[in-house]
């Protein structure tokens, strides 16, 4: 009986197989803490539309053309957070407290193929993120001018090519910081990307401030938020649309590339 047991060829399991139920355990852990998860990621965006979307209008600090600038990069800001959130921290625990990679390395595909999982995780919740302060941040500020939904194919794009970036950059922070460094994330990192983002205001405003103007060209962020501008609002001054799906693919080839050698570096170290 054993002997014949032993002579039966084991069926293989392929690594697209794995991968997908790498895949399908992030996401299933992801719809359990969904509720917690936006609360971390939308809670600043939405704070803010509250009060330079709704409260500064309303009492007329601001004009009401500002949404036209707000609702793209708020957008822009949710898929950045969640993005970055859903693959730096898990890599930050997993590598430091809870070594949990150490059983997903052990899984029969190569070592890239893991890391190329936890990105298309991030990517997948950095979607959904953005998906879900759309249609919030339209309710609270109410009529938006130049606002159209009439390229729908457009802010896809942008929203995929963003989170891809964005989460290439949390692989990469994730593996290249230690835990105990975590705050240095947020606080030189992320809050610099925000307020430098163009998120607030339209990269075209910065032409009162020529070298800011340019300075800001290095900051992912940027071309996010000018994307959505040239998808959601077209008529409004924006950055060409070519351009930042250049920069986007760019980017995202570059945090890749630093993200993987990164986790490699880790996860053979």
């Amino acid at each position: 009986m054993t002997a014949v047991a032993l002579d039966t060829p084991r069926s293989e399991v392929s690594p697209s197989s794995v991968f997908a139920a790498l895949l399908r355990r992030d996401m299933r852990v992801a719809r359990r803490e969904l509720p917690f998860f936006l609360l971390r990621t939308t809670m600043q965006p939405l704070m803010f539309v509250i009060v330079f979307g709704y409260l500064l209008p309303k009492m007329g600090f601001m004009g009401r053309g500002y949404t036209t600038a707000l609702l793209p990069g708020v957008l822009a800001i949710s898929l950045t957070f969640s993005s970055i959130q859903s693959v730096a921290l898990p890599m930050v625990q997993d590598f430091g407290w809870t070594k949990e990679i150490e059983d997903r390395l052990l899984a029969p595909v190569p070592i890239w193929l893991v890391a190329a999982e936890k990105i298309i995780s991030g990517v997948l919740q950095g979607v959904v993120s953005a998906l879900f302060v759309l249609p919030v941040a339209r309710l609270i500020m109410g009529p938006i001018p130049n606002l159209t939904f009439g390229h729908v194919g457009d802010v896809l794009l942008i929203t995929v090519l963003g989170a891809a970036a964005f989460s290439s950059l949390g692989l990469f922070l994730g593996t290249a910081i230690q835990p105990q460094q975590i705050g240095l994330m947020f606080g030189v990192i992320l809050a610099p990307m925000i307020f430098f983002g163009c998120a607030y205001y339209p990269w075209q405003g910065l032409s009162a401030v020529p070298v800011m103007k340019y300075a800001v060209l290095i900051n992912p962020l940027v071309y996010v938020a000018e994307g959505m501008r040239a998808a959601l609002t077209p008529a409004a001054p924006h950055m060409s649309l070519g351009i930042v799906v250049l920069a986007l693919i760019l980017i995202t080839a570059l945090f890749w590339t630093l993200g993987m050698r990164s986790f490699m570096k880790r996860a053979v170290g």
